[in-house]
């Protein structure tokens, strides 16, 4: 592939290409957007029925514009979203007409529900109108609630970030109609007696899969494409976010290891707040703080004592099939809020067309490939072992905001010693300079301390992010690690272009980690590499087939990587043909062939004690995956894949469901199966995750994760009850118990109750 050897032909080609687009000027459009919102002294009652006189004052958005499925055309339903606010709140009110209101689609009540499943109405405000990050809201039908902070127009959404706002919805019978109050305290923005924002609305129409916006925007984009915002204008005499806001919790927990046994000699074993060095039972009780304290409007400062987090969802777990470390996201709260400043370079993810529901890689990941080569910083490297048991935290601090066109981003935080673990120091620093319309350098630094030991590890990296327009991109990094057994090739960098537009997806990238290159805070999962990587994707929309095909869009993708002495160790391509429906179900057909150098024999089951030969192997998957529509009580999805595996064969069988018995009830389950043939062994992995959602209310949910995988023998349950009895303030009751799959002895078990209360000034 010379073509991808020559950066600069592709970047030339990317940037003298023309956008696609439709019919709009999406640029003329959103400066006709403009909401200014009546201020009242009128007490609004948040119940859902916009029945004061002020609402008849309220300026309204309306004209929504669809992207999905008739591009640029009025939306189907009407939707009007009216807008005041008085000194302490900005209110919108939603009337959602819809002309067939029996066929209203809410799938759940929970907190941050699934939004894809249902009738919904978002909300984005851009409070710095700096075009880059906001906050995100979004509410169905039945009142649930869903928020996220943005970051760099959707380069990361943390949908764990929290806020304090209010919402009633109320069924009428020509639609749903909703009230939504937002505190001032719960935003971030400049001081100034006169304020304008960035806004734009979302209508979800889900028996059509339609999707519409005020200031209406191309079909590759959601809402996060602020700076295709309309403008909210003219908010008077306002103050941002309170100065301070502390949470206690308070903590007990009673657990049992190893089936109720003594633990053996010299081991320790910590579940929840539970810490063994010997005897067979723990009853334990703790307390900590976080508190948040607003230094400016832009800048926040974040401190927390005795970190815990025993409330937190359980990993889902997966099979490793590859010589490489497997990668599970972070779903601590502390560690997720404003964790977009930290975000360095770019991924090489290529993912499907927004709305789509499609999945790049055959709907699963690509099979023997690296799809995150660096991650610069890794939060999970902090107060969680390999293994991904916890290591106490004795606390941390935590610095995040702006200041101009700059962002600053200051963490650190203090491992205690647990076992053989020593205790531990981790210090991220980051950096941003905002710079033209829609682009970014800055400066990331992580560093590790290990005390009562000379080791210690630090790495540095610059990155830049070019927009040019909206459809060219440009990102690129440099790095470098010192630690005190490094070696003199120690860098690591990337350079990457894509261009993107109605049709076409073109991405092309470098990166090179050299093989004495350390980052003990992030996540590296090889070294010593050079990797060349490839995307083009071409999106048809068949006017012959669009009663039940919304759009095709073949991809192929292409990842070549060197070792050190530029000898071929991976060649992975993706041959790909997803066809989505209108309904929101789809099919995707294809082919993986692969090629891989080992230098190193690996253990490919732990189970079996399978061993992969050193050796230069190629072979090919040829897979074939669907769902039907997600949108309907009952909906499936499937995956098959048959091939060669390294020195036999593989065959894949993938099965899942949902069944949701109402919006109050929701269960789910994953299968998979894999048959492994090789000449060193046969084996059988099987991969079992269900989930079982129950919510009482808006405020109070009972959820359960049960998971089987026999390549780790293990049976795990993972049982939450959580009371939210006040804003941002919890009850949370959870069970933890892990047995072995084969003798169903238990391993451990735990039971914890955790309380939080926030106190805001």
């Amino acid at each position: 592939m010379p073509w991808m050897k020559s950066p600069a032909l592709v970047i030339l080609s990317l940037l003298f290409a023309a956008a696609v687009y439709g019919n709009i000027d999406y640029e003329d459009a959103r400066r006709e957007r403009r909401l200014k919102p009546a201020k009242t002294g009128e007490k609004i009652t948040i119940d859902g029925r916009l029945d004061e006189p002020a609402w008849n004052q309220a300026p309204e958005a309306a004209n929504f514009i669809q992207t999905e499925p008739d591009t640029d055309q009025p939306a189907s339903e009407k939707t009007e979203v009216r807008a005041l606010y008085d000194q302490d709140y900005i209110y919108f009110g939603i009337y959602a007409h819809d002309s067939q209101p029996s066929r209203i689609i809410v799938s759940e009540l929970k907190k941050d529900f699934n939004r894809d499943n249902g009738d919904t109405v978002e909300i984005v405000l851009d409070t710095f109108r700096d075009e880059r990050n906001g906050y995100l809201f979004a509410i169905n039908p039945a009142g649930a609630k869903w928020d996220g902070q943005m970051a760099n127009e959707g380069r990361e959404i943390n949908a764990n970030w929290d806020a304090v706002w209010y919402v009633k919805t109320r069924r009428v019978e020509d639609g749903w109609t909703a009230e939504i109050a937002i505190p001032f305290r719960t935003l971030k923005f400049r001081e100034s007696d006169l304020q304008t924002w960035g806004i734009n609305f979302q209508r979800n129409l889900r028996r059509r899969n339609e999707d519409s916006f005020w200031s209406p925007l191309p079909r590759i984009y959601r809402l996060d494409r602020v700076s295709l915002a309309g403008t909210l204008e003219d908010l008077e005499r306002i103050k941002p976010g309170s100065n301070i806001r502390i949470k206690p919790y308070f903590v007990t927990s009673l657990g049992q290891p190893f089936g109720g046994r003594d633990i053996p000699p010299g081991t320790e074993k910590t579940i929840s707040s539970c810490r063994w060095a010997s005897g067979a039972n723990c009853y334990h009780g703790d307390f900590g703080i976080d508190l948040k304290y607003g230094l400016t409007t832009g800048m926040t400062w974040d401190f927390t004592y005795n970190t815990d987090f025993s409330q937190v969802e359980a990993d889902e777990q997966q099979i490793n099939l590859t010589r490489f470390s497997l990668l599970f996201p972070e779903k601590r709260e502390f560690f997720l809020e404003n964790s977009g400043i930290f975000q360095f370079g770019s991924s090489d993810r290529a993912g499907p067309p927004p709305g789509t529901g499609g999945g790049g890689g055959g709907g699963g990941p690509r099979p023997n490939a690296v799809r995150d080569d660096l991650i610069f910083f890794f939060s999970r490297r902090i107060g969680l072992s390999e293994d991904g048991n916890p290591i106490p935290i004795l606390g941390g601090t935590r610095l995040t905001g702006r200041a101009g066109r700059f962002e600053l981003g200051l963490l650190n935080m203090q491992q205690k010693e647990f076992g053989s673990f020593n205790a531990t120091n981790f210090t991220v620093a980051r950096l941003r300079r905002n710079l033209l319309a829609n682009s970014d350098i800055g400066v990331l630094l992580v560093n590790k301390k290990v005390f009562d030991s000379s080791h210690y590890n630090t790495a540095i990296g610059v990155d830049a992010n070019f927009r040019f327009g909206q459809s060219v991109t440009l990102n690129s990094y440099l790095a470098k690690s010192f630690t005190e057994r490094g070696g003199d090739r120690d860098l690591a960098g990337r350079f990457a272009a894509s261009y993107k537009d109605n049709v076409w997806d073109l991405r092309s990238s470098f990166t090179s980690i050299q093989q004495d290159f350390v980052n003990e805070t992030g996540f590296v999962p090889r070294v010593g590499i050079r990797k060349y990587s490839g995307y083009i994707a071409r999106t048809f929309r068949p006017a012959s087939l669009r009663r039940t095909v919304r759009q095709i869009w073949p991809h192929v993708l292409i990842d070549y990587v060197l070792d050190r002495d530029g000898n071929l160790e991976t060649r992975y391509v993706d041959y790909h043909l997803p066809i989505n429906f209108q309904n929101g179900g789809n099919i995707e057909m294809g082919a993986n062939p692969t090629l891989e150098r080992l230098p190193r024999p690996f253990v490919i089951s732990r189970g079996s004690n399978v061993l992969i030969p050193t050796g230069v192997y190629s072979f090919n998957e040829w897979f074939v995956s669907g769902r039907s529509n997600p949108g309907r009580r009952i909906s499936g999805n499937f995956r098959y894949a048959i091939g060669d595996f390294y020195t036999g064969y593989k065959h894949t069988y993938g099965l899942g469901g949902t069944f949701r018995f109402s919006n109050k009830f929701n269960t789910s389950f994953n299968f998979t199966h894999n048959n492994i043939n090789l000449p060193q062994g046969h084996f059988k992995t099987n991969l079992l995750t269900t989930r079982v959602d129950y919510s009482f209310s808006t405020d109070m949910f009972l959820n359960a994760l049960i998971q089987y995988n026999n390549d780790a023998r293990q049976w795990s349950s993972n049982i939450r009850f959580n009371l939210i009895h006040r804003p941002l303030s919890d009850l949370f009751v959870v069970f933890n118990e892990r047995r072995n799959s084969i003798s169903g002895d238990l391993i451990d078990r735990a039971l914890i109750a955790k309380f939080t209360y926030m106190i805001a000034r």
